[in-house]
């Protein structure tokens, strides 16, 4: 329950039955006040959160807007209305399986619903939420000071990514645009920069693999190559801009279903796309999308004929990252590493297309500790996907089934057969990526095949184990 006086605001909170009394001074804006709840509370900034008196009527946390129990129960009995409404939306989604058809019935019963309280209420707290415009202004964005010892960290690519919050991520990118000159050189508004990620981070799913720490860690990983093989000395300003941009959004907005999914399940994602690489121009729809909104577009400063350069770069880098197109792009280098020419734009382009491909898909160059984790996160996601294809009658992967696959069987083939070749040819271009990233690469298959001997021993013992129970209950 809140109260007001000139010089502070007094909140009670009832915490596990114990009544807590918070003292607010009468400058903490309401965004303020809220920040502490969620940060107390462990929840992300852009919670929604409701204060209840005793009687169950919401409370403004806004000491200029007086209490007004009436008003309070209206807005919460409209709430618990469109919430129940909502809900029941929801999970005929989801039991649908996100079917083209029955998501236009429920757009249709959305659009009734949102009519149909505004008639009812002239507020328009129902209006829709808008993500690709920042949640959050800047001044909540705290900026981390990054010690000399994570600078010089965040140039390698052992860095560990699971050490740091959300905030500490953002506030290492930010660092990464200011250190390869990109801010200075593009002219690019410091305050836009922190806007745009704040952006970049609401428009990343909380799925279990495909997330922002995912965004991170693989844009991390670019900038890590690109101060490892000294890029900034073969490529322009701009090629790198791109690379790095490509890599921060290169899985916007990923559902945590594959290409594969979304096209046996015919989503709107699919017929949207005609089932070329439905996820990849989705990722960078929404990244352009983005950038439309002015306090995010951080190419405000670019002409043009620059950001249509820009545009196509970061939209060519993005599609290349679709699996299904790896086989394509890796020989298409193959035939140019030998003689490669960075005055040739097929060249570059293509040479940069491997690079994004490196770093999406380079867990696996990272320690044994880093990497597993990784592994863990991708099969949930894989399980999730699995156990809903078999629900609905499709197709189901293999690699997806978690009563087909282990974490060395996931692995072996994947690091032997993509992995190594891919970046083995890249060295040919940088020899000194052996040392940092192949090495570890197959110390990573050596450690995955002696865990597959492991099992099928065990599995063979307990197999004889069986027999023998099987033999010995016959001869009774």
């Amino acid at each position: 329950m809140g109260s007001a006086s000139s010089s502070y605001r007094v909140i009670y909170l009832d915490v596990d039955g114990r009544i807590q009394k918070v003292v607010f001074s009468r400058f903490c804006s309401p965004c303020d006040i809220k920040e502490l709840f969620c940060s107390a509370l462990g929840l992300p900034r852009n919670t929604n959160m409701s204060l209840l008196d005793s009687s169950g009527a919401m409370v403004s946390i806004d000491p200029t807007m007086p209490h007004n129990s009436e008003r309070a129960f209206k807005i919460n009995e409209l709430k618990t209305e469109v919430t129940n409404r909502l809900a029941m939306l929801e999970k005929r989604v989801e039991l649908e399986g996100m079917k083209v058809v029955e998501i236009e019935k429920c757009r249709n019963d959305i659009k009734k619903l949102r009519e149909e309280m505004a008639s009812r209420n002239n507020s328009n707290f129902l209006e829709e939420s808008k993500k690709l415009t920042p949640r959050r202004d800047v001044p909540s964005y705290p900026k981390y000071m990054l010690s000399q010892q994570t600078i010089d960290a965040l140039k390698r690519p052992a860095f560990d990514v699971w050490l740091w919050e959300a905030n500490e991520m953002l506030s290492c990118l930010e660092h990464m645009y200011h250190d390869l000159g990109l801010v200075k050189d593009f002219n690019i508004n410091p305050i836009t920069l922190k806007r745009w990620l704040l952006c970049i981070h609401d428009n990343y799913r909380n799925n279990p693999f495909h997330n922002f720490r995912h965004c991170f860690c693989v844009t991390q990983m670019m900038y890590s190559m690109i101060c490892l093989c000294s890029l900034q000395e073969k490529f322009t300003q701009v090629d790198i801009l791109i690379l790095m941009t490509a890599a921060v959004c290169h899985d916007l907005d990923h559902p945590g279903f594959n290409n594969m999914y979304q096209i046996n399940a015919r989503t709107e994602l699919a017929v949207r796309y005609n089932d070329i690489s439905p996820l990849e121009n989705h990722h960078c729809a929404v990244a352009f999308q983005i950038f439309s909104q002015p306090d995010c577009n951080i190419f405000s400063t670019f002409d043009p004929e620059a950001f249509k350069q820009i545009r196509q770069g970061t939209i060519t880098l993005i599609l290349a990252t679709d699996m299904a197109r790896h086989g394509e792009i890796l020989d298409s280098f193959k035939q140019k590493v030998d003689a490669f020419d960075y005055s040739d734009e097929e060249h570059v382009t293509c040479l940069k297309m491997v690079l994004i491909k490196c770093c999406d898909i380079s867990n696996e160059v990272r320690p044994m500790e880093v990497a597993e984790p990784w592994v863990d996160c991708l099969l949930e996601e894989y399980f999730m996907q699995s156990d809903r294809e078999k629900s609905e009658g499709l197709p189901v992967a293999p690699f997806m089934d978690r009563e087909k696959v282990t974490k060395p069987t996931a692995q072996i083939g994947f690091i032997k057969f993509v992995l190594i070749p891919m970046f083995e040819t890249v060295m040919k271009l940088f020899p000194q990526i052996e040392e940092a990233m192949v090495q570890p690469l197959r110390e990573s298959r050596d450690r995955y095949e002696e865990l597959k001997q492991i099992d099928d021993a065990m599995n063979e013992v307990q197999k004889k184990k069986s027999e023998n129970l099987t033999m010995g209950g016959k001869k009774k």
